[in-house]
């Protein structure tokens, strides 16, 4: 969709330019990840409570995890499809923010959780019936691996994205690690290494959720998002046409797709002023990624904003 300036209409120091693509699109992608991902829970639940396997449990508690984890993700897409209005000048973009937040935060507790379990499993080893625990984890991995591909294409661009693409991607992998723990039961009878394979699985839950959590933090107190080059963005603004100074330069994100910008130029001739505005936050856009820049012109530095 093309982006468009908007110059203000109250005063000539300042332009606008945004770019009007709000939410992430497939919503269709969420909600046909959570029928699938729901009936691979309740499918592992029961074959890991038939079967005594603490690692098929904590598969489905991870399998879970990644329903309510696109719960949030979907419905966090749908707030940021709607219009800003009222108090809410920015819409709901930052619901797709908070909604990472929390879906990190919930697999941190399922994560705990399964760790306790698979102690306890480790000091209290039951039998383990493997030919049922493999059938069950080879279903988990196909239809993880073909939600993980539903999101795929999206997962450089929306954050929300990247964390189902890397929980489904995830929850493949560990289902093949289940997989291969209920083999070695099978052929050596060591039903210890099924609470094993819980807390490997626990291990790789925490790591793979450390990043996207961190990220969705900074996101959360406006950090410039992980891709944002503020030191590129400053010099760029720096060296262009007839600017001499810099200064109040913010970049933070709108939401998991969109990045935003306000800064004060000094520029003394004001010579093309607005055309020299637009197009300027079109090369923001064109170079950045920066679909809402917020330029304000200046002749000269002032002491209007000394914390700047």
């Amino acid at each position: 969709m093309n982006a468009h300036a908007h110059p203000r209409h109250d005063g000539p120091g300042h332009a606008h330019h945004h770019g009007h693509a709000h939410a992430p699109a497939g919503g269709w992608r969420y909600a046909l990840a959570i029928a699938l991902n729901l009936a691979i829970v309740l499918a592992e639940a029961a074959g890991g409570w038939i079967g005594h396997s603490t690692a098929l449990i904590a598969d489905a508690g991870h399998n879970l995890s990644d329903v309510l984890g696109l719960v949030l993700a979907g419905g966090a897409a749908w707030l940021a499809s709607r219009p800003a209005a009222g108090r809410r000048t920015y819409g709901f973009g930052k619901a797709t923010v908070l909604a990472a937040v929390a879906n990190g935060l919930v697999l941190v507790f399922v994560s705990g959780a399964i760790a306790i379990e698979a102690v306890h499993r480790l000091y209290a080893p039951e039998a383990v019936s493997a030919p049922l625990v493999i059938a069950v984890a080879a279903i988990g991995i196909a239809v993880n691996a073909a939600t993980a591909l539903m999101f795929a294409g999206r997962s450089a661009a929306d954050l929300n994205a990247r964390g189902v693409f890397l929980h489904m991607a995830g929850d493949a992998a560990v289902s093949v690690g289940v997989i291969v723990a209920a083999g070695l039961i099978y052929v050596t009878g060591a039903a210890w290494l099924d609470p094993l394979a819980s807390l490997l699985i626990v291990g790789m839950i925490l790591y793979g959720t450390w990043g996207l959590l961190r990220e969705a933090i900074d996101l959360a107190l406006d950090a410039a998002p992980a891709g944002a080059d503020v030191d590129r963005i400053h010099a760029f603004l720096a060296e262009s046409t007839g600017v001499t100074d810099v200064h109040d330069l913010h970049v933070w994100a709108m939401s998991t797709t969109e990045m935003a910008l306000t800064a004060h130029l000094v520029r003394p001739d004001e010579t093309g002023a607005e055309d020299f505005r637009a197009a300027l936050a079109q090369a923001l856009e064109h170079e950045f990624g920066v679909r809402h820049a917020t330029l304000q012109i200046e002749q000269s530095r002032g002491d209007h904003c000394p914390g700047c």
